[in-house]
């Protein structure tokens, strides 16, 4: 009888590959968002130049990225501290 074991053996031994299939995504997320947070700092700096020398007028195609980065940091911080299961792009649309 190899096949002996009960559902809820089953769904106890999903839950525990799952567990470590987030955990794969948790760091590949931690990795993104720190290469994110480095990018916003550029983005920030060249922004602040643009605006510089030209009459305070900022970039708008510098202020979508960043606020497409925002909502996409957003999302990801919901899902490393369990706040949502729904996994940040590359996983999903990004918003």
């Amino acid at each position: 009888m190899a096949n002996d074991q009960e559902p809820k053996d089953l769904e106890i031994e999903s839950d525990f590959e799952n567990i470590w299939l987030r955990l794969v995504h948790m760091v590949i997320i931690a990795v993104l968002m720190s290469m994110a947070s480095t990018l916003l700092g550029l983005l920030t700096v060249a922004q602040f130049l643009i605006m510089l020398f030209n009459k305070r007028i900022p970039n708008e195609q510098l202020a979508g990225m960043g606020t497409t980065m925002g909502v996409w940091m957003a999302k990801a911080a919901r899902y490393q501290t369990a706040d949502s299961e729904v996994k940040p792009w590359p996983w999903t649309e990004l918003d």
